[in-house]
């Protein structure tokens, strides 16, 4: 599944706070990597305190660099320069993942205004709009020092919903690769927490829906053993979990309390990415939670 990695740089070093996870993972899933830089139209001279990339001949010396002592000397390191200058990185960096087919897409969640701004908002938005496409979210660490990356223990958040078990599919051939441990939460929301579709129906049907919601959580620890019953590899070890709390203080709390060191989230692509970004789950949880973030988008189902 993740044969290809991606990794986007614009020469700063608080981008290159992902090359110890994108040197960790390529190792361990046996992955080759590509590097790429997009040349940005009317660029300024600096980016995040560095020298901006704004020719292809810097760009191209800065990635062989990178390429020569930031991976393995067994990893497959490739690069790409877009020498054509664009007005909107995020997008010609969309249009090469669809090229260039990458397996995963490693950045990070930084850009000139902050969490915002043009990696954690446009980039990752976009890539994670097309669909099909996971995408690591490293958090910069300060200063651009690049701390070490380990993957010793995943928090796998689930819902009941099969279309969404995709990150759980995601996450268990991390796992097997990197020999981690694998952590389900359920969070079933208590009735004063609800959100979205379940709000307008609990004003009108409080009774049915707090009967529904026990129902849930009644039959999460079924669901639950069924998920860790089909994860058949003997080498990872699988816990679960289910929490009657709102689902993003869930995945906080869990988050903090096994210090788990990826958290996988799936999310919905296309015409839910509107949603994703300003007030859902993943988007709250992406805000407060200084851990890697695997995002897994979710193929909305044809009706």
């Amino acid at each position: 599944m993740f044969k290809h990695i991606l990794i986007p740089l614009d020469g700063s070093h608080l981008a290159e706070s992902v090359l110890p996870a994108a040197n960790y993972l390529s190792e361990k899933l046996g992955a080759s990597v590509t590097l790429i830089h997009v040349i940005e139209k009317d660029a300024p001279g600096n980016i995040h305190g560095d020298i901006h990339l704004r020719n292809s001949k810097d760009a191209e010396a800065y990635l062989l660099n990178i390429a020569n002592s930031s991976f393995s000397k067994k990893t497959n390191v490739k690069y790409h320069v877009h020498e054509q200058q664009v007005t909107n990185v995020a997008s010609s960096i969309v249009e090469h993942s669809g090229e260039l087919n990458p397996d995963l897409i490693i950045m990070c969640s930084h850009g000139r205004g902050g969490m915002k701004d043009i990696f954690f908002g446009s980039i990752a938005q976009k890539v994670i709009g097309l669909g099909r496409t996971p995408v690591l979210l490293i958090q910069p660490q300060t200063e651009g020092i690049k701390t070490e990356f380990i993957c010793n223990t995943m928090l796998v958040p689930v819902d009941g919903n099969p279309e969404h078990e995709l990150g759980l599919t995601a996450a268990e051939e991390i796992a097997k690769a990197c020999k981690s441990h694998l952590h389900l939460l359920m969070a079933i929301p208590l009735f004063g927490s609800l959100s979205g579709e379940w709000t307008s129906s609990s004003k009108f049907l409080p009774g049915t829906t707090t009967r529904m919601l026990e129902m849930v959580a009644d039959s999460s620890e079924e669901y639950l053993q069924h998920l860790k019953d089909d994860i058949i590899d003997p080498d990872i070890v699988v816990s679960s979990e289910s929490s009657r709390e709102d689902p993003e203080n869930a995945i906080i709390d869990s988050t903090k309390h096994l210090n788990a060191d990826v958290v996988v989230l799936g999310t919905h692509g296309k015409s839910g990415m509107e949603a994703f970004w300003s007030g859902s789950v993943t988007a709250k949880i992406c805000r407060t939670i200084k851990k890697p973030i695997l995002l897994v988008p979710i193929k909305k189902s044809s009706k």
